[in-house]
C-alpha cells in the first residue's frame, strides 16, 4: 500500500488517529515502540537541528534528508511532515512536495502564514491573503500523486476562521486545520463549517488549545490529532534533570542495575530495531 493512501485511511476510520511529534532519529526509535504514526514537527526539528525557535530557519534540504532517513529506518510508520508555508515560493513548495513523496513521507502540511512565521502557538501571526494562499496549494494539490495535503490556517480573528476553513474545506485538500484553536467551542465550529472534510487538531504542551484525550477528541469529531513536542520537552526534563543528579554525584555515573536506567545496552538494543534486516521483528506499536 502506498504511503499517503495508509494515512488516508487511518484518518478516516473511525476514532482519533494520534502522530506523535519527533524531533531526531533517537526520539523516534523510542515513539515507535509506542506509536504507529509520526509527526514530523518543526518546532521540533528547528529546536534539534539547529538549536533556534521556530520561525523560519528550516531549509527545506535539511528537512527532506531527516524525511529519508526516518523512512529508511520505519518503513510502516505514518509520516506527516510539517512544510511551514511550502518554503515561501510557490514553485519551491511543489518541488518540496513532489520530493518528500518520492522520500516516502505520507502526508504534508502546509500553512498560510506570511513570513515572518511563528510556531502555530504563539502570538503576532501574520497570514497570507487568501487568495494568494489558495493558488499555492491548488499548484500544491496537483503536483501530488498519493500524498496526503493538510491544509491549515493560523488565522486568529473569528470569523476569519470561519471564513478560511470554511474556502480550505472546498478544495481537494484531505485534511483542514485550524492551528492554535482555542476552546472546545471552536472546535465544534470549525467542525460544523467544514462539513464532511477531516479535521486535524494539534497539541503542544503549554499551547493555546485545550488539553483533550482521544476519546474526547474523537467525540468532537476530530480525525486525527498531532502531539507536536512531547518527547522534545521529555527530552528537555529528562537530560537537564540527569545533568543535574550527574552534577550534585560529583560525577559519578548512576549504576544502571540499581537505578533501571537506560545504559549503552539498552541503547544498543534500541538502535538495533532500524537496522533494515531487523524490521520484521520489531515489536508492534499501539495504534
Amino acid at each position: 500500500m502506498l504511503h499517503g493512501n495508509a494515512l488516508r485511511q487511518a484518518i478516516t476510520s473511525p476514532g482519533t488517529t494520534p502522530l506523535i511529534g519527533i524531533y531526531d532519529m533517537y526520539s523516534a526509535s523510542i515513539a515507535a515502540q509506542h506509536y504507529n504514526g509520526f509527526f514530523v514537527s518543526g518546532f521540533g526539528f528547528a529546536a534539534s537541528h539547529y538549536g533556534l525557535p521556530d520561525i523560519g530557519f528550516i531549509a527545506w534540504p535539511d528537512m527532506l534528508a531527516f524525511v529519508e532517513r526516518l523512512r529508511l529506518a520505519f518503513p510502516a510508520h505514518h509520516l506527516l511532515v510539517d512544510i511551514d508555508d511550502g518554503y515561501v515560493d510557490h514553485e519551491v513548495a511543489c518541488h518540496v512536495v513532489q520530493r518528500l513523496e518520492r522520500t516516502g513521507a505520507s502526508g504534508v502540511i502546509m500553512e498560510d502564514q506570511r513570513r515572518p512565521r511563528r510556531c502555530g502557538h504563539a502570538d503576532g501571526k501574520l497570514i497570507l491573503p487568501l487568495e494568494e494562499y489558495l493558488e499555492k496549494l491548488q499548484l500544491v494539490l496537483s503536483s501530488r500523486k498519493d500524498l496526503v495535503v493538510v491544509a491549515r490556517t493560523d488565522a486568529t480573528e473569528e470569523s476569519e476562521i470561519l471564513r478560511r476553513a470554511a474556502a480550505l474545506a472546498e478544495t481537494d485538500a484531505d485534511v483542514v486545520l485550524v492551528d492554535g484553536v482555542r476552546s472546545v467551542a471552536w472546535i465544534r465550529k470549525v467542525r460544523e463549517v467544514i462539513g464532511d472534510k477531516p479535521l486535524l487538531f494539534n497539541q503542544i504542551a503549554g499551547g493555546k488549545s485545550p488539553r483533550l484525550s482521544l476519546t474526547e477528541l474523537s467525540e468532537l469529531g476530530v480525525d486525527v490529532a498531532i502531539y507536536s513536542t512531547p518527547c522534545l520537552f521529555a527530552a528537555h526534563g529528562a537530560i537537564d534533570g540527569a545533568l543535574n543528579d550527574l552534577k550534585m554525584a560529583d560525577g559519578r555515573l548512576p549504576d544502571t542495575r540499581e537505578t533501571g536506567s537506560i545504559g549503552v545496552k539498552g541503547a544498543t538494543e534500541l538502535l538495533e530495531k532500524n537496522l533494515s534486516r531487523h524490521h520484521g521483528n520489531r515489536r508492534p506499536a499501539r495504534v
